[in-house]
């Protein structure tokens, strides 16, 4: 749905409270398609990111995994090699002559 939306589950160290609050705001910010809501529209914005981010930590509570814990930093780096290797097929530079 969104890309900036990144899979919380299964880490060692576990997922923050502020990350799960910044998934539930970029979440809430895609379906209302607001980035910063009106003052008139404040109030229910800031309510369903909450909603979503107890919703959210409430899941990652409850879920239950037999598979290893996955390291932040391996993940990042592989997400790094991907955006690299997209970067390079879309450049000019890499296409074949």
């Amino acid at each position: 749905m969104c890309r900036n939306i990144r899979t919380l589950y299964n880490f060692e160290p576990a997922t923050t409270d502020a990350e799960v609050r910044d998934a539930a705001l970029q979440y809430v910010r895609k379906v209302s398609g607001f980035t910063k809501p009106s003052q008139a529209n404040a109030e229910a914005f800031e309510l369903a990111v909450d909603t979503v981010a107890a919703a959210t930590a409430r899941l990652l509570d409850e879920l239950v995994s037999s598979a290893p814990s996955r390291d932040r930093e391996v993940e990042a780096a592989k997400a790094r090699a991907r955006w690299e290797r997209r970067a390079e097929a879309a450049s000019p530079a890499g296409a074949a002559p």
